[in-house]
Order: structure tokens, then C-alpha cells, then sequence
């Protein structure tokens, strides 16, 4: 740390209560990424505990050119809040009241640091419902949610993070606070500028309040899983549920490789015998859930499925999900290096796009295990490494950028949840148009014109 930075942290450490700068090694190293492989100590974690504190941060940080790398809970997979400048890793955890839920405004108010799990659990004690579910919710909070625009199984028939916010309060570059949206379900006062921060990266600004939409929660839940002997029969079953005019809560799909793991860890026998497993989720009241679900298990009949299970209640829903959930950590266990890939492409490519992670194992010579969210067509696709092979660096860079190719050409997107960060940055250019990245430019320099909120990423 150069002379002039360490003059000028002194000077915020005089403005700012005791405890909310830190400088201890252990703090460092915690703030110096996420769930992704690159880390940078940060200078400074700073832990404000209310907006006014963040404003003194960033007014101090943006007259001295310090650098300021937002960050959540630290649970993102693509290094979005590694401090690669070093400056301030300014966390949100420590502001992590849910100030108020409205049963009759069907809205919740939160702070950032909130955990997606926990604002769930107040919200269905009152019989209501926030959807937004990513696999990491009982970890992960609602700002990190909101800068990755964060999605989820029911994202299907519930959207994502942005559907369900309606104000932010916003501390800009120089400190300026500014409240946009609001708490009512329709509003077209000016432009839509509350939007604009979800899925920002923390690139724009910092989210120190929340305005959510909620949801009647329904009041019954059926799951039917089913396995399959092939890909090509479970993403028939999938087509088939759509055309028959169903719209499910979830819709997931899993390939051999995932399930075989996921059985080793967990120790489900469900998964015998099954090279692609699907999960589907209806949701309302209780006769016309079962009344549909008797009809779809019909329809996923005529895709000759393996086996076949229902869950029909909320605790039985939950025994299914928590073996779903448990995917992720279970690739981990095999000792391969897992690169998750949160790829998207239209819903109608959902088999094209397991085939393309079948031909990358073929051609590079590495694992692939592909899993997710076949209902909006987001699925993880997982590079598998042994780094103890020769040129496993290589070929995984190879595999991925033929995978982001391969998609891009399907119409699709390199990521659909976890956004750019740093693991994703040299794709940018291939995935966005030139016209569209100067404007993200312009957008960026107008609001932080001198580059100071977490600098080092895509733009």
C-alpha cells in the first residue's frame, strides 16, 4: 500500500464509528473473493451498517480516486467481487434488517445484506411468497441477488430477481443517495431507473435499501420426478409438457454424470438406472394441483420414462429439492475441478444444447456434467477437470470458448445468473455487439465517471 493511501484511509478511519474499517489479515483474505479461483486482497474491508455510512465511504473514496468493490455475501461464481484494484472492499452484511412486510401491499422493505433464505421464511409465516430461489438462498443475500439479476428453479413461471423489485435506494460514485421505483406494482414516473441497477455488478452503484414485490404464497405443492433411460426421452417429456398447456412452478433436468454423483453423496437410490432425470413442480390450490398433475403425469407417460415419483405436499416438495440442491457440492466431491458454466439458450434448444456438452467431453478430452433449469432453457453446463492431466488448463479454456460459441449460435447467452465478473470477461466482446457495449460505456461514465465502483471488470 502506497503512502498517499494509507494517509487517506487514516483520515475515513477518523470519520467513520470503530469497527466499520477493518485491516486485519484474516478480514483481508475473507473479502478477497467469491466461490471462483482469482482473489485480490483488498486495502480495507469496510462493514457500514446503515446508507449514511456508505455515502461517507464513497463521497471520501470518489474525491481521492480510491477504488470500491461492492460486495454481498460472497457466494457469486465469477470473481464479481474480487477487489482487483485492491482499494475498498465494502461489504453489505452488516446491513441485514428486513425492515417491514406489508401483507396488505403485498411488498417487503429490506436492507442488502438480508439472506434470501431468511426474507422467504418471514414472508410464509404471513402467507406470502417471495419466488426468486437460487440454489445457494440460504447463503447468499438479496444485494448480491440484485447486482447478478439472480434466478432459480421457479424462475419458469416466476421470473427472476428484477421482476420482483420495485424501488432501490442507490448510493451513486460521489455518494449521492437516490431513492428510484417505489412500493406500488405499477409505476411509469420517468424511466425505469430502478431496473437499471439489477444486474449491474455493482458497477453503477450500491444498493443500501430494497423495495421487493411479493406474492400470495400457494397453498399446495405437487412434484413428479421421473428418470429416463436417455436425454433425448427426458427433453421429450419436457416438450411435451409445454405443448400440453401446463406452465410449472420448476422444470429441472440432470445427465448421468451429475446423477451418479449426486446418488454417491446423498445415497438416493432414485437415480438407478437413469442416464437424465427431470423434476417438475406445479404449485396453487390443492384439487386443481392434483387434478393437473394427474394429466401431466399422463403426458411425461408417453416419453417412456424409467420410473416415476410424486411428492404431493410442501415437506415431501422439500425432500426433493434438498437432494436437488445437494448437485453442485456433489460434483465437487468427485475431485475434479469444477467450472460452472451458467449458460443460456432458448427453450426450444434445451437438447442441443446437452448434445454440445456431450461433443465437448468428446473433443477436449474432459468430464461434462450438465444440469438445470430446462424450463427457461438455463442450464450449468460443468467442465470437469482433473489439473493433474497435461494441459487441462488448455483444454479447458478450448472447451469453454467452444461451448460460448456453440451457444451464442444457438441464440443463447453466456450466462443467464452469475454474470460476467472477471471469468467471463474475455467472452464479452464475442457475446455483446460493439454498439451495445459503448453504450454500456457511456452509462458507466455517466455515473461513475471516474471508475472508482469495482474497476477491473467487463466494463
Amino acid at each position: 500500500m502506497n503512502s498517499n493511501l494509507v494517509r487517506a484511509l487514516s483520515q475515513l478511519r477518523r470519520r467513520l464509528p470503530s469497527g466499520v474499517l477493518r485491516q486485519d489479515p484474516a478480514t483481508l483474505a475473507a473479502h478477497a473473493g467469491d466461490k471462483w479461483f482469482a482473489s485480490h486482497n483488498p486495502d480495507i474491508v469496510a462493514l457500514p451498517r446503515n446508507t449514511a455510512q456508505v455515502s461517507a465511504i464513497l463521497r471520501f473514496a470518489s474525491r481521492r480516486g480510491i477504488a470500491v468493490t461492492p460486495r454481498g455475501a460472497g457466494h457469486g461464481y465469477v470473481g464479481g467481487c474480487v477487489p482487483s484494484h485492491g482499494g475498498i472492499a465494502l461489504s453489505l452484511a452488516a446491513m441485514n434488517r428486513i425492515k417491514s412486510i406489508s401483507a396488505a401491499d403485498f411488498v417487503a422493505v429490506v436492507q442488502p445484506g438480508v439472506i434470501t433464505a431468511h426474507l422467504q421464511e418471514r414472508a410464509e409465516k404471513l402467507g406470502l411468497f417471495y419466488p426468486p430461489d437460487p440454489a445457494s438462498r440460504a447463503d447468499c443475500s438479496i444485494g448480491g441477488n440484485i447486482a447478478t439479476n439472480a434466478g432459480g428453479p421457479r424462475s419458469v413461471k416466476y421470473g427472476v430477481t428484477r421482476d420482483y423489485v420495485l424501488g432501490l435506494e442507490v448510493v451513486l460514485a460521489d455518494g449521492t443517495v437516490a431513492r428510484l421505483g417505489g412500493r406500488v406494482h405499477k409505476n411509469k414516473t420517468g424511466f425505469d431507473l430502478h431496473r437499471l441497477f439489477v444486474g449491474s455488478e455493482g458497477l453503477l452503484g450500491i444498493v443500501t435499501e430494497a423495495t421487493l414485490k411479493l406474492l400470495p404464497l400457494p397453498p399446495h405443492r405437487v412434484i413428479l420426478s421421473a428418470g429416463f433411460a436417455t436425454m433425448k426421452s427426458a427433453a421429450a417429456a419436457v416438450r411435451g409438457i409445454f405443448a400440453a398447456g401446463f406452465l410449472p412452478c420448476a422444470v429441472e433436468l440432470a445427465d448421468q454424470f451429475t446423477l451418479a454423483a449426486a446418488r454417491k453423496r446423498t445415497g438416493t437410490r432414485q437415480f438407478d438406472g437413469c442416464h437424465a432425470f427431470l423434476i417438475v413442480e406445479l404449485d396453487g390450490q390443492r384439487a386443481a394441483v392434483r387434478g393437473e398433475m394427474r394429466e401431466l403425469r399422463n403426458v411425461v407417460a408417453c416419453s417412456k420414462p424409467v420410473s416415476v415419483q410424486l411428492a404431493d405436499g410442501a415437506a415431501a416438495c422439500e425432500k426433493v429439492w434438498q437432494v436437488r440442491r445437494e448437485f453442485s457440492y456433489s460434483l465437487r466431491d468427485t475431485g475434479l475441478t469444477k467450472l460452472n458454466q451458467d449458460v443460456v439458450v432458448p427453450r426450444g434448444s434445451v437438447e442441443e444444447l446437452f448434445e454440445l456438452g456431450a461433443r465437448l467431453q468428446r473433443r477436449h478430452g474432459i468430464r461434462v456434467a450438465c444440469f438445470g433449469h430446462a424450463g427457461d432453457g438455463n442450464i450449468h453446463v460443468n467442465l470437469m477437470l482433473d489439473e493433474t492431466q497435461p494441459g487441462a488448463a488448455r483444454r479447458s479454456r478450448a472447451a469453454q470458448d467452444e461451448l460460448f460459441r456453440g451457444v451464442l449460435a444457438l441464440g443463447g447467452a453466456i450466462t443467464g445468473e452469475h454474470g460476467i465478473g472477471i471469468a467471463k470477461k474475455p467472452w464479452w466482446k464475442l457475446a455483446v455487439p460493439a454498439a451495445v457495449r459503448n453504450t454500456h460505456r457511456i452509462i458507466k461514465r455517466a455515473l461513475d465517471p471516474k471508475g472508482i465502483l469495482n474497476p477491473g471488470k467487463f466494463v
